[in-house]
């Protein structure tokens, strides 16, 4: 724990307000419960070396209500100085690889990847399907194919593009409310590692519960800071991703967040991601804090077995959270 108050700063120590000009900050009270005292969680750098903005970024948890979030913030009209044209989410997909065979039964109970994700969704047939940061839209894809009345929406122009000129499926820029948007127009939505990103997730959640019919299910899935792999790597966690991440969920704070906005939760579940443990390795050791424990899990086939124990403890990287917007 951190013994002083966090802000964040170049290496320089030079105020962060001073270092990028035509990005504005604020500092905010807790984006859950309101409250305006958070303890300092950590200080982190932004891991994308295409920003490469030499910046260090405070986390805090709320006193109240345990949210964790960063503070101070980009603002929500200049965050996007943050996210570079390379973006891993707004790229375009990868050509599919040959099909694979099916998967044992072993690996189909052990969290990954989770039935929502691959297009299995709570939801008694095809139906209607917002996909809150679609990205360059392999999600929405896989749903048209099944017979789903798809629309993607993201703040990347770009990857909208990409949605409307490969797939040739509805997509909106933007975020919510949206224009184009109306009640009671969809059955599902779905928030794959989105929330996170969103300055006032209860205000996105109260819009997703007035787009959804009654019934209507809500999939949220995002990073769990209560993981077991952020306690091992710390600032290189993979899932910390700062500043593009503002809200930093566990189970419990997921949970909370999405019955503040009136859904009714479903018990939140682990997703297991070997891919981050390997990633969060490597940044471990490019941070100069790898040791023998980041040099054995950069090795995939080791990485799918830790993955695997933390899933089985309840301490993966990953969460996701199924809830119903009451009738």
């Amino acid at each position: 724990m951190l013994n002083r108050p966090l802000h964040a700063t170049l290496h320089t120590s030079e105020p962060v307000r001073d270092a990028l000009p035509g990005v504005a900050w604020e500092e905010t009270p807790c984006p859950l419960c309101g409250t305006d005292a958070g303890t300092p969680v950590l200080e982190a750098a932004d891991p994308l070396p295409a920003v490469g903005t030499g910046l260090v970024f405070a986390v805090v948890r709320c006193a109240r209500c345990s949210l964790t979030y960063t503070n101070p913030r980009p603002s929500e009209r200049t965050i996007g100085r943050f996210y570079p044209t390379d973006y891993g989410p707004h790229r375009r997909p990868a050509p599919p690889r040959r099909a694979r065979r099916a998967r044992p039964f072993w690996a189909r109970v052990s969290g990954r990847p989770c039935p929502e994700r691959r297009g299995v969704l709570p939801w008694p047939g095809p139906g209607r399907l917002l996909d809150f940061g679609c990205g360059a839209g392999s999600f929405l894809k896989t749903m048209a194919d099944q017979g789903w009345d798809v629309t993607g929406l993201d703040t990347s122009i770009g990857a909208v593009e990409q949605v409307r000129e490969q797939h040739g499926l509805t997509a909106f820029v933007g975020t919510l409310p949206h224009a184009e948007l109306r009640p009671g127009s969809f059955d599902v939505v779905t928030m794959w590692h989105a929330l996170e990103h969103v300055h006032r997730p209860l205000d996105l959640l109260r819009e997703a519960f007035r787009l959804l019919v009654p019934g209507g299910k809500l999939i949220v899935a995002t990073p769990n800071i209560a993981s077991l792999p952020y306690r091992v790597f710390g600032q290189s966690w993979f899932g910390l991703d700062l500043p593009r991440h503002l809200i930093h969920f566990t189970p419990a704070t997921i949970k909370a967040t999405i019955e503040a906005a009136g859904f009714r939760p479903d018990p939140v579940r682990q997703m297991r991601h070997s891919d981050w443990l390997c990633s969060s390795a490597r940044r471990a050791e490019r941070d100069g804090r790898g040791g023998s424990l980041s040099r054995v899990l950069k090795w995939k086939p080791v990485a799918r077995l830790a993955a695997w124990m933390c899933y089985a403890v309840r301490a993966s990287d990953c969460i996701v959270c199924v809830a119903e917007r009451p009738a």
